[in-house]
């Protein structure tokens, strides 16, 4: 581990480009952990003894498992050293993904996998060091570019999973992610830089203190109940969109990866969200967003056949608004308290994973019973009732 000189929080300048970038590819590989099951379960569950209906347990146990580690683990960036802390962490991700490319029994597995949801909540404790380190004119600039990353991350998962799966096995899938980490852990030794908290509580008063930080600020309640409709719609149209173009345009699993690739042009929206909150832009940005998010669903009215076109165009749409709406939230939440960005940042994610939960459970069922205009009607609806809060809380203020 290097042994380069603790950084403060008031020792801003230090966030380079160079470090940015760094920042935003860990993070957006960190984050694909999570997700590089979802697309070959289908694989993984005979090899292991799991049932078709068992299988989803492995994605499940995943979510379970981030939602944990944000609760659990990433208030701790509040508490120690963040480099050190993080690095223990992607130690636990690397044997957690070795473990599974060997296991071959089911309990192992679904053992294991609870663990890389768990051990992946790395990526929210660099977001906070990030904002730690920015000077507060281009906080959000750099927090933009950073979540840029890490949506890639979410948005290359599956596709790579899917391919590298098809080629060499699903077993590769999760001994490729255990390198790569293990590329990380070298890099982040050697550069990444040190931030020991000023806070001194216990590890029982910070977890306490969760609970008074979501009572005390109304604004992080707010961006979070904003948040998480969004991402619920956003993960209601990922998990819906496979089974769409499988059932009703013919695409195979190659196509499908490929198709998921093109969301991918959303992550724009990161650094232009960062930029827009830096210049005082974030009520007008943030309307902006909530009014896309429904509008991209409603393509499906313009074209009743709703081409592959049409669900790729609502795909970037989608990832655009969501991305904004993100980052323009996290911006706003880490000028409330300096010393909490940590919790404050758990806080905020676990708001956000719990909609994504819902819209992901939900998915199938309502594809099954109303078919692609139940997503339709579910996916505008969401983002419509966060842009109906925004405009109530907006009139109060």
């Amino acid at each position: 581990m290097s042994s380069s000189p603790a950084v403060a929080p008031s020792a801003a300048p230090q966030m380079t480009q160079g470090l940015i970038t760094l920042f935003a590819f860990c993070c957006g590989a960190i984050v694909a952990n999570i997700y590089y099951a979802q697309p070959i379960i289908d694989l993984i569950a005979p090899e292991v003894g799991l049932s078709a209906h068992g299988a989803s347990l492995i994605v499940s146990l995943t979510q379970i498992g981030y939602a944990l580690g944000l609760l659990f683990l990433v208030p701790l960036a509040d508490l120690l050293e963040n480099r050190r802390l993080m690095l223990a962490t992607l130690g636990l991700s690397t044997l957690s993904l070795v473990a599974i490319s060997f296991t071959t029994s089911a309990p192992a597995l679904l053992a294991m996998s609870l663990l890389v949801g768990f051990s992946s909540v790395s990526v929210q404790m660099l977001i906070p060091l990030a904002a730690h380190l920015a000077p507060e004119q281009t906080r959000g600039r750099v927090v933009g570019s950073i979540m840029g990353g890490l949506l890639l991350g979410i948005l290359l998962a599956r596709p790579l999973s899917s391919l590298i799966a098809d080629h060499f096995g699903w077993r590769a899938v999760f001994m490729t992610a255990a390198v790569v980490m293990l590329v990380i852990i070298a890099v982040m030794a050697r550069t990444m830089p040190q931030r020991r908290p000023d806070h001194h509580a216990s590890y029982g008063e910070l977890l306490l203190s969760l609970y008074h930080l979501m009572t005390r600020h109304a604004l992080l309640r707010q961006r979070s109940l904003y948040q998480g409709l969004m991402f619920g719609a956003f993960s209601l149209f990922w998990t819906a969109v496979p089974l769409e173009l499988s059932r009703q345009h013919g695409l195979s699993q190659s196509q499908i990866a490929i198709f998921a690739l093109v969301g991918a042009i959303g992550a724009v929206a990161a650094p232009l969200a960062g930029r827009l909150a830096d210049a005082g832009h974030t009520a007008r940005a943030s309307l902006l967003a909530m009014v896309l998010a429904p509008l991209a669903f409603w393509l499906a009215l313009v074209h009743p056949a709703y081409s592959v076109v049409g669900l790729a165009i609502t795909g970037v749409l989608l990832d655009f608004a969501v991305q904004m709406n993100m980052v323009l939230g996290q911006r706003a939440i880490y000028a409330l308290d300096a010393n909490s960005r940590g919790r404050l940042n758990a806080l905020y994610m676990t708001s956000i994973f719990i909609g994504g939960a819902v819209g992901s459970s939900l998915a199938s069922s309502l594809y099954e019973r109303g078919g692609w205009g139940a997503i339709v009607i579910c996916g505008s609806a969401l983002p419509l009732i966060a842009l109906a809060c925004l405009l109530v809380n907006s009139r109060r203020r």
